[in-house]
């Protein structure tokens, strides 16, 4: 499987109905793990970019739900790499948990895809050991540095964050989608929470944006988060 190229030293991983994303340094960093059983896919794109697993050093999880935390254990096994959360969801992946109550974003196909894929129980995960539980705003090594950004909404430890090279890039995970446009993302478990958060990252300056459900923003993105929520 070969991954798309988004800006330079940033690649997108389609894994079905979900997204990972890889950043190129001197190093890969890995962002989110897909459903339980996506590992392999990764590992080949990491090999079509003429990398080995090894080389992935960072595993960044912006939350828990099971099509991001999914093959986290998996893909720990096969590179050793770290992983980062936030601790609210460290401490579900580390417990196998992935999910907590959550209910619809407004809008006919919000409420379709809730439906669809968001709907029974939340699925249990492989557990996972979280080596550094994040707080907002804390720069890390990855990718020669990386900032997290707490943004509670969607899921109570959700981070996004905010790569400042190439104009900046920010890996939004499910803060919001891009599926058939730019909009919320269809499930919360606090939908006030959630549009908070939005009004706060649509005040960063980003020229992408890397979603975990949708087509990624190669330009101009903080402008059009800024006209939705700031």
């Amino acid at each position: 499987m070969a991954a798309k190229q988004v800006v330079p030293g940033v690649y997108a991983i389609s894994l079905g109905i979900v997204n990972a994303f890889l950043i190129e340094t001197d190093h890969l960093t890995l962002i989110d793990t897909g459903l339980p059983g996506s590992a392999e896919k990764v590992l080949e794109a990491v090999r079509a970019l003429g990398k080995r697993p090894a080389d992935i050093r960072h595993i960044l999880v912006t939350h828990c739900h099971v099509d991001h935390s999914g093959s986290l254990a998996a893909l720990k096994q096969a590179t050793r790499a770290p992983a980062y959360m936030h601790p609210a969801d460290a401490t579900m992946v580390r417990a196998g948990k992935s999910g907590r109550p959550m209910t619809p974003a407004p809008g006919l196909i919000n409420g379709l895809v809730f439906r669809k894929f968001m709907t029974g129980p939340p699925k249990g995960i492989a557990p996972a050991e979280i080596e550094h539980e994040v707080r907002s705003g804390e720069d890390l090594p990855a990718a020669g540095g990386i900032r997290a950004i707490h943004t509670p909404g969607h899921c109570a430890g959700h981070l996004v964050f905010f790569w400042p090279r190439h104009g900046g890039v920010l890996f939004v995970g499910d803060a919001a989608a891009n599926i058939l446009r730019l909009g919320l993302s269809p499930g919360y478990e606090d939908l006030a929470e959630g549009k908070r958060s939005l009004a706060r990252i649509s005040g960063l300056n980003f020229k992408a944006a890397c979603f975990g459900h949708g087509r990624a923003i190669s330009r101009d993105a903080s402008k059009r988060f800024q006209r939705k929520w700031s």
